[in-house]
């Protein structure tokens, strides 16, 4: 016999009654049916076992959490708070009759408002309504029974028991319906979701392929025959979509090189990458298009095909070969300017010494001859590195605001002697023009070399027009003028009647040196000058031409910050300034010319070149000048404070070494002596920042490589000039 007292038990469950009725008497009757002592059954089953030897594990019994409620308003808000708790009533006990407030069929509607699962049994002593009745205002005979007061304690705990199991059932059933509703809707909308990103993908894919503007078709494999086209393709080839439909690249002559296309092929067959392969593809005119081809393997309706893309280059392929050549150019003007810088100071003092034995040779010596030669070549050689100094727009500028329209109107006259009575020139100046920040020798070294050029395009005659307007120009930067223009320019056209130039010309003709004249028959830097000198005025040059149509060129320059002057207040316009050395007028010729040169004033030269720096101290010391000499500008600030006498006048060099540029020398000795006359030179040395190559208005400058005779004219002329006065131009 098993005397064990506590056999194992099954766990308890546990469900929630709402007993609600208005009297606390019936509260206390549904406690004790549902509630009975913890253990008393148990005890009970437990010995009756142990007394009939059948010791059973006592079976799982249901526990209830029995909630009261005397109105259906207070029995409401504890459905609506255990709803909030997750933990919900699976049954309610509810009376009919609840004075004063709602009956129990009204307390049952509104509990199955917020808790339709909530199973309900009615409990009355009277026949208030009737089971259609309440049929009728309920409608929900499944959750509902009747219980007729007053009720028996077995009845009431079967139908708790089974109430709430039923509850528990649906509450399970409805769950797993749920569970199984959620994972139908899970896959339909994964299936609807795939079909959808399928359709997307396939219209995705159509709308690329329609409206791309890179050339797209598709070929079938391995006869390699169109089945679709895209506009862009249809653009690039110059065939209509029906006569590329159906027919292959090599039907139609699509490619340049076909055998180089079908290696591509091949290769996509086996199984390689093809991407942007460059080619060339010729339309429907005939003209060529360079393009990036690529390849890639696809599968329509299980069948092979090469899905094609071609990109058109040819624009940027020529872009491109722009931007080299300006590279290029910006290089060689570098170079240029390099080298004009040293060989201005080696014309300096061959130009010099050639002056000082010219000046000691007797008239009759056969070494003056020789000597006058060297002269010569090295005022050649100074004109070409004028020229090279232009290309490189390293070249000291003396900027004024002037009308463009009369300052090549002032050069005509030269122009014309130039081209010949051969050919035909028109001017049409355009009406008031707004001024142009600019330097006249320079424009009008302009207008010469386009006339020559044009001249020498035309050896049977012809014409050649010149004009100028003011126009707004708006647009991005271009390989040939690398900066957004936004703004008011005048353009100088030149337009001529010749022979005209190819591409291949085109893309040269800025280059120093390139010409296609005959062997010595001009240096290849007309062109090259004149795009230099428009650079440096901030300017860019268009060209259109093409062989037997002539040739236009387009000058930009931008419009200065002055008013045009109104035509009232507007004075006369100065004669064109002639490029070559201006006459002494001031100054006596012959023998008297160097004594009233002469002078006894105290002079700081600044030069870091030795040979130039020594020629220029022994000409002035000769003169009668007191000379100092410095090599730096550092150098010079200190010569100039341990000067035993007071200095008249700075002669430096506008580059030097050591940190102090001409100018800022200039300011500084000017801040210590105001009375302290300047004079600027410069062969100019490219590369170096902070060096400004345009000159101020009212400086004297004296560009290099000068003659002692100019040296000593202007430095006289500086020294006689009251401190104040604008200085004439003193270009060379």
């Amino acid at each position: 016999m098993n005397a064990n007292p506590h056999p194992s038990t099954a766990p308890v469950a546990r469900h929630r009654i709402l007993v609600v009725d208005d009297n606390p008497s019936i509260h206390s009757d549904f406690q004790k049916i549902l509630r009975p002592r913890p253990g008393a059954d148990g005890d009970l089953e437990r010995w009756e076992g142990i007394l009939f030897e059948d010791v059973r594990p006592v079976r799982e019994r249901v526990q209830f959490d029995l909630d009261s409620a005397h109105q259906g308003e207070e029995a409401l808000e504890l459905v609506k708070e255990a709803l909030a708790e997750n933990h919900p009533y699976a049954l309610a006990f509810v009376d009919v009759r609840m004075p004063p407030g709602w009956d129990g069929i009204e307390t049952i509607s509104r509990l199955w408002e917020v808790h339709p699962r909530l199973q309900v049994v009615i409990c009355t002593a009277y026949s208030d309504y009737s089971w259609d009745e309440m049929r009728a205002r309920l409608g929900r005979p499944d959750n509902l029974v009747v219980l007729k007061k007053p009720f028996d304690n077995v009845e009431v705990q079967q139908l708790a028991h089974v109430l709430t199991r039923k509850w528990e059932l649906n509450f399970q059933a409805e769950m797993k319906l749920e569970q199984l509703e959620a994972m139908v809707r899970r896959r339909t909308a994964e299936l609807e979701q795939a079909h959808d990103n399928l359709a997307r993908s396939e219209e995705r894919f159509a709308k690329a392929f329609l409206i791309s503007p890179v050339a797209m078709g598709i070929q079938s494999l391995p006869d390699q025959r169109f089945v679709d086209v895209n506009q862009g393709m249809v653009r690039l080839t110059g065939h209509a979509r029906p006569a590329l439909v159906g027919h292959c690249a090599e039907d139609l002559n699509l490619w340049a090189a076909p055998a180089q296309a079908q290696t591509w092929y091949e290769g996509l067959a086996a199984g390689q990458t093809i991407r942007e392969r460059e080619a060339e593809v010729r339309d429907l005119a005939g003209n060529l298009h360079q393009v990036l081809l690529s390849l890639s393997a696809v599968t329509l309706d299980g069948r092979p095909h090469a899905l094609l893309a071609v990109q058109d280059v040819t624009e940027r392929t020529r872009l491109e070969q722009q931007l080299r050549q300006a590279q290029k150019m910006e290089a060689v003007g570098q170079l240029a300017a390099g080298i004009a810088h040293d060989f201005n100071n080696i014309l300096t003092v061959i130009q010099a010494h050639a002056e000082l034995m010219t000046a000691r040779l007797e008239p009759d010596r056969p070494e003056l001859k020789s000597v006058r030669e060297i002269a010569k070549a090295s005022e050649r050689a100074a004109d070409l590195i004028r020229q090279l100094l232009a290309f490189g727009r390293k070249q000291v500028m003396q900027f004024q605001e002037l009308d463009l329209s009369e300052a090549v109107n002032g050069a005509l006259g030269m122009v014309r002697r130039l081209v010949g009575e051969h050919i035909r020139l028109a001017f049409t100046p355009a009406p008031r023009l707004p001024l142009v920040k600019a330097d006249p020798t320079m424009i009008e070294q302009v207008v010469l070399n386009l006339a020559v050029n044009a001249r020498d395009a035309m050896p049977q005659g012809g014409e050649v027009r010149i004009t100028t307007e003011a126009i707004t120009v708006q647009r991005a930067a271009v390989p040939m003028d690398p900066q957004e223009r936004d703004g008011a320019f005048v353009r100088l056209t030149f337009t001529d009647t010749g022979c005209g130039m190819d591409n291949a010309t085109l893309q040269r003709i800025f280059e120093p040196f390139f010409t296609t004249k005959a062997v010595g028959a001009g240096t290849g830097l007309g062109l090259s000058t004149v795009f230099g000198i428009v650079r440096q005025h901030g300017g860019w040059i268009e060209v259109d031409s093409a062989l037997g149509e002539g040739t236009t060129l387009r000058l930009f320059f931008p419009v200065s910050s002055t008013p045009t002057v109104p035509a009232a207040e507007a004075q006369p316009a100065a004669a064109p300034i002639v490029p070559s050395e201006p006459p002494v007028t001031a100054a006596p010729a012959g023998p008297d010319l160097a004594k009233a040169l002469r002078g006894h004033e105290t002079i700081l030269v600044a030069e870091d070149e030795d040979a130039l720096r020594e020629m220029v101290s022994m000409v002035l010391t000769h003169q009668g000048y007191t000379v100092l000499v410095a090599t730096s500008g550092v150098e010079a600030l200190e010569v100039y404070d341990s000067a035993s006498c007071p200095i008249d006048l700075l002669l430096t060099d506008i580059v030097m070494p050591g940190g102090i540029l001409g100018g800022e020398l200039a300011r500084r000795l000017r801040a210590i002596n105001p009375l302290l006359k300047v004079i600027f030179t410069s062969g100019y040395r490219p590369g170096m920042p902070g060096v400004d190559g345009t000159l101020d208005e009212g400086r004297d400058f004296l560009p290099k490589p000068y003659t002692m005779a100019r040296l000593t004219q202007l430095v006289r002329e500086a020294l006689d000039r009251p401190l104040g006065d604008v200085p004439p131009n003193h270009r060379n």
